[in-house]
């Protein structure tokens, strides 16, 4: 969905979802530990893909899953003090399938996968961090969750 709604000179990333947006670089050694011991010590969060949302200017599917919101406020928690206003609220979890398109265009967007969504469960498969590289992203590690 994303690879066909995506604007693609936009579209740098895979499907994902953000848990922070900005995170301070001088953690990364502290990031990278704390990201491969919660892999290591959790099982994979359960989650429902639960409906579809505006983003004003693109589209989302919304997200329901405790378990993550667990894991990131304990990454919060380690970084307490150095995160953006942004990166200090609680987030709404959720999957970019468009963005920066009018919003005429999302809305018909919305309107179209309204027709055929059905809400699903699944579990997250790891967690991965990424360094913004002005366009681009530079993927700096992925763990896999590992924990019973």
């Amino acid at each position: 969905m994303r690879r066909a709604h995506f604007p693609p000179e936009r579209n740098h990333l895979t499907a994902h979802v953000t848990l922070f947006h900005a995170l301070p670089p001088s953690g990364e050694g502290e990031l990278r530990d704390l990201l491969a011991r919660l892999a290591a010590d959790n099982p994979a969060p359960a989650a429902v893909l639960d409906c579809i949302i505006s983003l004003g200017r693109g589209t989302a599917l919304h997200l329901v899953s405790p378990a993550m919101l667990e894991l990131r406020q304990q990454i919060a928690d380690r970084f307490h003090g150095m995160l953006t206003a942004q990166d200090s609220s609680r987030p709404r979890l959720h999957i970019t399938v468009q963005n920066k398109v009018s919003p005429v265009l999302a809305r018909a967007l919305q309107a179209e996968l309204a027709g055929s969504f059905r809400q699903r469960h699944f579990t997250f498969a790891g967690l991965g961090l990424h360094a913004y590289m002005g366009g681009p992203w530079q993927s700096l590690g992925r763990w896999s969750f590992r924990g019973t």
